[in-house]
């Protein structure tokens, strides 16, 4: 089993910036796909960005340019640095893992492992 825990998420204006943090425990894997998504009541998951554990990031289109993924194979933490942020940011930001890194793309229903989420909340 897999634990991922995240952390950052914060209530900010327009325009600023957040780092947030997924932290994993448990049984990881040195193969893997990590990613970060964001929902808003009423509307489907959303996948904002993706990483293996090679390097391989992947972006929504929506979000390219200023959302950064990245990660600390290290110390088993994925972050997604967020610059310029809009309203439309607002919601719960979840990251979520698999094993191997195949296909390693931002689609919900391919990831195992997910955490209790974090809110993002931007005002204007």
């Amino acid at each position: 089993q897999v634990t991922l825990v995240e952390s950052g998420g914060s209530s900010v204006q327009a325009g600023g910036s957040l780092r947030l943090s997924c932290a994993a425990s448990g049984n990881t894997f040195a193969r893997y796909c990590a990613g970060w998504f964001r929902q808003v009541p009423g509307q489907e998951r959303e996948g904002v960005a993706t990483i293996s554990s090679d390097g391989t990031t992947m972006y929504a289109e929506s979000v390219a340019g200023r959302f950064t993924i990245s990660h600390d194979n290290a110390k088993k933490t994925v972050i997604l640095q967020i610059d310029g942020l809009e309203p439309e940011d607002t919601g719960t930001y979840y990251c979520a893992a698999r094993r191997g890194t195949d296909y390693c793309l931002p689609i919900p229903g391919e990831f195992d492992y997910w955490g209790q989420g974090t809110q993002v909340t931007v005002s204007t």
